[in-house]
């Protein structure tokens, strides 16, 4: 399979078993298809999960959109399978004193997610999963890293990499299609860049 999935961090994967072993957290989560889940339900696929907080409005900066900020590395999620689909996910965290479990949620992304991973298996060149949040526009992203042997919790972003939008994604970007990062990052720097002031009549 040329999608590769770095493994989880041992202490990470323990928080959410331990959560999903917990009547009352899982009770909590206010996620109904978790709770009414038949059978056994189990945290597959971490993926790393790196927050790009700041996109450089055009003009702003000299640095060109080929070398985006590096992302901040924000945990791991993981899906939580039930039989043969993902029902939920799981965050988690890195602390100062080490992995904690963050929440389980469902909706939308877990599903895209799950569809955007299936869909990166059948790509002919390999990639490391990451999920890259862009919080300025409410923007999740299968990250699909070309370099499969890198600190899964590390690095950013390289001109060759392909980011898939997940669904829902913001209005005039196609959800779930590959785009390079130099062809998506300027979409992304446009969007943020704010408008010019209309000069009042004379």
């Amino acid at each position: 399979m040329p999608l590769h999935v770095p493994p989880a961090p041992a202490p990470a994967l323990r928080t959410v078993l331990t959560a999903l072993g917990s009547p009352t957290a899982v009770r909590e989560a206010r996620t109904p298809s978790l709770r009414l889940a038949q059978g056994p339900v189990t945290p597959e696929l971490p993926l790393p999960v790196h927050v790009l907080d700041r996109i450089t409005p055009a003009g702003a900066s000299a640095t060109p959109p080929a070398a985006p900020p590096p992302p901040r590395p924000a945990g791991c999620r993981f899906l939580i399978r039930s039989g043969d689909r993902a029902v939920a996910a799981a965050d988690t965290m890195l602390t100062p004193d080490g992995w904690a479990f963050s929440r389980f949620f469902e909706g939308p992304y877990v599903t895209a997610t799950e569809l955007a991973l299936r869909q990166a298996e059948t790509m002919q060149q390999p990639y490391q999963a990451r999920l890259l949040s862009v919080p300025e526009l409410y923007m999740l992203t299968l990250w699909l890293h070309g370099d499969c042997a890198a600190d899964g919790a590390t690095g950013h972003p390289a001109a060759t990499d392909l980011l898939v939008p997940l669904a829902p994604a913001p209005p005039g970007i196609a959800a779930h299609r590959p785009y390079l990062v130099t062809e998506l990052l300027p979409v992304l720097t446009h969007r943020v860049t704010p408008a010019p002031l209309l000069s009042s009549p004379a």
